[in-house]
């Protein structure tokens, strides 16, 4: 594997999206096929994706400084990949370039803005732990994981990361069982409904168990989090008619990265992010229907107005 660009230096007051990068080819069909089924797509456009690349925008775009660490291959689908990233301020000078295909996603979007999606991982495969430096990873850097990319290389750096004093940030996206050594370097865990049937115990439990907040995000029914004393905080989806869910789930989790690095609480930082993962449902595509930070306090002002419930914002 041959570096992208250079090196750069030290960074502070950041967020490290370390996952993955894709790029997305999306269907528009009238329904979601059944096994062994062909439904007629009406359309189909290519468009930049992949967990850590979605979330990597969806917090930049929210305010927060953001260094993606991630792989792409050598062939054409790799600048249209990073499109998005490059020209909303994402900085990719940790980014390496293999010798094996960019990531691609095959999404079908049904016209009840549900999706299926399946994944080829391609260079993903190689992005490895040792490509964050050290001077990356202190008390003031969010790490922010998934799992589309090595689970081994994601345990490395999260202990590197939390013996240096980092916030540990896991989407548990695709949906595998977490082990016990990445589980007790988290200070956050974020999961569907689905992805939470995969946990060996509910996510209250493992807030409890392991001293994290554990986040559980429902959809139209908002989100859930569930916290290391007991207790939870709840707060409520943005109501919208859907036009694609996907890339919604990326949107929350990148939000509520930026929140917290920002210094929000909790229950702030939650409130803000499923208002733009809302946001994200009224386009179609992953990264181009992410919201502005502006588009975020738009409609978090007007849900006042609308006399919705806002947590305060505070220190966190």
């Amino acid at each position: 594997m041959r570096s992208a660009c250079a090196r750069r230096g030290r960074w502070r007051d950041v967020i490290l999206v370390f996952g993955s990068i894709n790029i997305d080819l999306v269907i528009a069909a009238p329904r979601l096929p059944a096994p062994g089924e062909t439904v007629m797509g009406e359309s189909y456009r290519l468009a930049p994706g992949g967990k850590g690349a979605n979330q990597a925008l969806a917090a930049k775009r929210a305010g927060a400084r953001v260094v993606l660490v991630g792989a792409v291959g050598t062939d054409a689908f790799a600048e249209a990949a990073l499109a998005l990233l490059r020209g909303d301020g994402v900085e990719l000078a940790l980014l390496e370039s293999a010798e094996r295909p960019t990531g691609c996603a095959a999404i079908t979007v049904a016209a009840s803005g549900e999706n299926m999606i399946t994944v080829a991982a391609g260079a993903n495969r190689l992005v490895h732990a040792a490509m964050v430096p050290d001077g990356l990873l202190g008390p003031e850097t969010t790490l922010l994981l998934q799992m589309e990319v090595p689970a081994q290389e994601v345990v490395l750096l999260a202990q590197r990361a939390k013996r240096r004093g980092c916030r540990v940030i896991l989407n548990l996206a695709p949906a595998v069982a977490p082990t016990q050594a990445l589980l007790q370097q988290l200070d956050l865990l974020v999961v569907n409904e689905a992805e939470a049937q995969s946990l060996d115990r509910a996510p209250a439990a493992l807030a409890a168990a392991f001293g994290l907040v554990a986040v559980e995000t429902r959809g139209a029914r908002g989100a859930v989090a569930f916290l290391p004393q007991g207790g939870e905080i709840a707060v409520p989806a943005l109501p919208v008619e859907p036009v694609d869910t996907t890339g919604a789930g990326d949107c929350f989790v990148g939000v509520l990265a930026a929140g917290l690095a920002e210094g929000l609480a909790l229950p702030a930082a939650l409130h803000r992010a499923s208002i733009a993962a809302g946001l994200a449902c009224r386009l179609p595509g992953a990264q181009p229907s992410l919201p502005t930070r502006g588009a975020i306090d738009a409609a978090a002002a007007a849900e006042v107005h609308r006399g919705s419930p806002s947590p305060l914002e505070g220190e966190g």
